[in-house]
């Protein structure tokens, strides 16, 4: 029989569900597949965050902690260990070319914004960016795409300036994926950290404001505004970011390469929707 305070958990856990739910059936993806991602996420926290002395915990704690049959213990556990479940989340070239063009210094007007470029004929043009930072993609292909999408325009010279930070990927599917492992996975990740640590100097950032007095009105302005500020504390961070980049070339030879994120979202719900009061 669950207590109270598993109760609320197993609550606030279900309104989580919802959307990803929505999510899920979207992409025609059944509660089967589901429940097997979901027992191979508990198979392997309890395998790798409860050992005893650094060692993994053994199949019959794990099968104790999650419910779970020790021989399916063993088969999800096994399948962990070949990499059936590793997820790779690549940056696409149109990002990556962006991204070098707000970061590398050759790249850089001397005010440390972006230069404008000339698509070809000299060592700092768009064509050895691409070549140096796209890949096997071929300049003028990215250039295409990249004006497709906005993120840059070209002047009557051919020269090329850029007009829009980032962009997201094409394809639904693509674009899910990133969303999970850039924005989902980081946010519910702190929330387990914050949950596990009772010193208030190992907390980290976990900020939310919210209000239940907009008008339906007045709902796209604040969106707007919303929006607007959201972007810019976002770039003021991939500032600080590329800086560090700047300062640690990529180095094969060390380990010491920390991942940090910062993620900030903007939601409403419709009124009479709510799943919780808050």
């Amino acid at each position: 029989m669950q207590d109270k305070v598993q109760q609320q958990i197993l609550g606030a856990f279900l309104i989580v569900l919802r959307p990803l739910a929505r999510v899920l059936l979207r992409f025609g993806i059944g509660f089967r597949e589901f429940s097997e991602i979901a027992k191979t996420a508990f198979v392997d926290v309890a395998s790798t965050d409860y050992g005893i002395r650094g060692r993994p915990t053994n199949n019959s704690r794990v099968a104790v902690m999650t419910g779970l049959t020790r021989k399916e213990v063993k088969r999800i556990r096994d399948k962990i260990s070949s990499g059936e479940e590793r997820l790779t989340v690549r940056t696409t070239p149109l990002c990556e070319v962006l991204h070098k063009w707000h970061a590398e210094r050759e790249f850089l007007d001397t005010s440390g914004r972006p230069a404008t470029l000339s698509f070809s004929g000299n060592d700092t043009s768009f064509t050895d960016l691409v070549r140096k930072f796209g890949g096997d993609i071929p300049p003028g292909a990215m250039r295409t795409e990249l004006k497709r999408v906005g993120a840059i325009e070209e002047d009557e010279r051919g020269n090329l300036r850029v007009i829009r930070r980032s962009v997201t990927p094409s394809g639904q599917h693509d674009n899910l994926i990133a969303a999970l492992a850039h924005s989902a996975y980081p946010l519910l990740s702190t929330i387990a950290h914050n949950i596990n640590t009772d010193k208030s100097n190992d907390r980290w950032a976990q900020f939310t404001a919210f209000t239940q007095a907009v008008k339906s009105s007045d709902v796209p302005r604040v969106r707007r505004i919303s929006f607007d500020r959201l972007v810019e504390v976002t770039e003021s961070f991939d500032d600080l970011f590329m800086a560090y980049e700047s300062l640690n070339e990529p180095d094969e030879a060390t380990k010491d390469r920390n991942t940090i994120a910062v993620g900030v979202f903007y939601f409403e719900e419709a009124t009479g929707e709510q799943d919780f009061t808050w």
